[in-house]
């Protein structure tokens, strides 16, 4: 048996670098939800905190999507 060790290596940078991405994306979309609640308790309104949330738990969900067409392949 013969392993490409350089492939493995790809693979496995790749992966944690699109997994603290899609963890930091959607840290900053909790971070925006925030901001809006303090601001809505505050009195006001934060619409910049919640189209910063919606964006961010957006794009993790195309991440989420785009990995489950990568997996099935029924999808292509």
């Amino acid at each position: 048996m013969n392993l490409d060790w350089t492939a493995l290596g790809q693979v496995t940078a790749v992966s944690l670098a699109v997994t603290v991405a899609v963890v930091a994306v959607f840290a900053l979309g909790v971070l925006g939800l925030a901001r809006s609640g303090e601001a809505h308790e505050e009195g006001g309104t934060s619409a910049a905190g919640l189209v910063q949330a919606g964006l961010c738990f957006l794009a993790c969900a195309a991440a989420v999507a785009y990995g489950i067409w990568l997996i099935v392949p029924q999808f292509h």
